[in-house]
């Protein structure tokens, strides 16, 4: 194996041998620094990206709390609304009740002027 190295044509293998390990080593050594920097590159869009998502997710998440927030006031003036008329139907119940229990022909078979006046505000 020694005479092998040490005859010329050992010796242009064996400094052939360690020109291609030294390439490789070096290849891989460049290698190794380009793929370190694009993973950073890489991670950095990543991460902006998952910002942009949040904020749009945050944005969103305020536009529907808003959306919401109209709705129960819109909901609120409806349902007071409501309770208004409410309150108005009763009290034409109750005076239309009142009006009747007064009537003196309540017990005639026949509608007067007054009935048909009460009947026609139910309408």
């Amino acid at each position: 194996m020694i005479a092998l190295l040490l005859s010329p044509v050992g010796r242009w293998v064996a400094t052939a041998l360690a020109v291609a390990a030294v390439l490789l080593g070096l290849f891989f050594w460049i290698d190794g620094r380009a793929y370190d920097r694009a993973a950073m590159e890489y991670t950095l869009k990543i991460e902006r990206i998952h910002a942009e998502y949040k904020d749009a997710a945050d944005k969103e998440a305020e536009r529907q709390r808003l959306a919401n927030d109209l709705a129960k006031q819109r909901e609120a003036l409806r349902i007071a609304k409501m309770q208004a008329d409410n309150q108005s139907l009763q009290e034409q119940i109750e005076e239309l009740e009142r009006e009747a229990s007064q009537d003196p022909d309540a017990g005639k078979p026949v509608l007067g002027a007054p009935s048909v006046r009460r009947i026609n505000k139910v309408r």
